[in-house]
């Protein structure tokens, strides 16, 4: 029986969660949630000390998930003044301790979120359970990530940074999309147009296509109008991210055996629910030639589970705390 309690954060550009968690019937648990803007300290290890001082039960190692990739145990957060290192915070007695790419924690706690807090976006109910699963998704930025299985039970996470890789225009619709965006990026990724600043771009560039004017500056008020008049012009860009992040989640499940399942994670797709169940999503992850077939059979999921990254760090602490 594993009795420890342990540390799991959640740490991004402008907010951080943590929790403790413990494991209850080989699942983990999670207790204590506390989240925060990363502004209210100076420091990230501030920020942690603060968390734990008010814990009543102190947690002995953990797993911190941070949005970036993790080099030498350290990570300097892009859009946040915090730093973060795996020998600072063992100062604070987090022995072990972990620091890992926030969707490689959710490719560890993909698997492990109940049902219930999964939406179908088609294809079966569950995939090959001992094949890889991919893990994406937007928000602030675009995420990627994978849990590779064999058929002998073992798992291996592979963080990425898949969202950089090149934006693949489908159509000429697309095609023009990718020419506009050219003449500021040079190179177009992923990312310039699957986040919440590519629904900018790509309103701006819709329009351009169009012949008409925008004023629009804030994402959050595309997909509003969008969920509210799908036929507006930002129903129509709201679409159009829909079906690039369909053909972007079957170019990812091609290029990692996803057999096991696709999961759509990030801050984005879980409040567009009905309108991406309705939009081209599905047909254009489909729409993959001669492995039609072989997409089929792969179920697509919106992960609606608010600490999923957390139950992944939980699984990677426990296993840390084990070996």
């Amino acid at each position: 029986m594993n009795d420890k309690t342990l540390l799991v954060g959640d740490v991004g550009g402008t907010n951080a969660r943590f929790a403790l968690a413990r494991m209850v019937d080989g699942k983990p648990v999670l207790d204590h949630h506390e989240s925060f803007p990363a502004e209210r300290y100076p420091t990230f290890l501030k920020g942690v000390a603060a968390f734990i001082d008010g814990c009543e039960i102190k947690p002995t190692g953990g797993v911190i998930a941070v949005a970036g990739p993790v080099t030498d145990g350290a990570i300097d957060l892009t859009n946040s003044p915090w730093q973060v290192s795996e020998s600072e915070l063992q100062t604070l007695g987090l022995k072990p301790v972990k620091l890992i790419n926030d969707f490689e924690a959710l490719a560890w706690g993909a698997p492990i979120v109940p049902e219930d807090q999964l939406e179908s976006l088609g294809g079966p109910v569950d995939g090959d359970p001992h094949c890889t699963v991919a893990v994406l998704g937007p928000g602030t930025g675009f995420g990627v990530s994978a849990l590779i299985r064999d058929a002998h039970g073992k798992e291996m996470a592979m963080p990425s940074e898949g969202g950089h890789a090149c934006f693949p225009p489908g159509d000429p619709v697309e095609d023009e999309i990718l020419r506009i965006l050219r003449r500021r990026y040079d190179r177009v990724s992923i990312e310039r147009l699957i986040c919440g600043p590519g629904l900018l771009n790509m309103h701006r560039a819709l329009a351009e296509i169009d012949g008409r004017e925008t004023h629009i500056e804030d994402p959050a008020q595309i997909t509003e109008t969008a969920m509210k008049d799908p036929n507006s012009p930002c129903g129509a860009t709201l679409a159009r991210f829909c079906a690039i992040l369909g053909a972007v989640a079957g170019d990812i499940a091609l290029t990692t055996g996803a057999r096991g399942g696709v999961y759509i994670a990030g801050g984005i797709v879980p409040r567009i629910l009905p309108f991406i169940k309705a939009s081209p999503f599905r047909q254009r992850f489909e729409r993959k030639g001669r492995f039609k077939e072989y997409m089929q059979d792969i179920p697509t999921k919106v992960i609606m589970h608010k600490h999923a990254a957390l139950l992944g760090a939980a699984r990677v602490a426990f296993a840390e705390a084990e070996g």
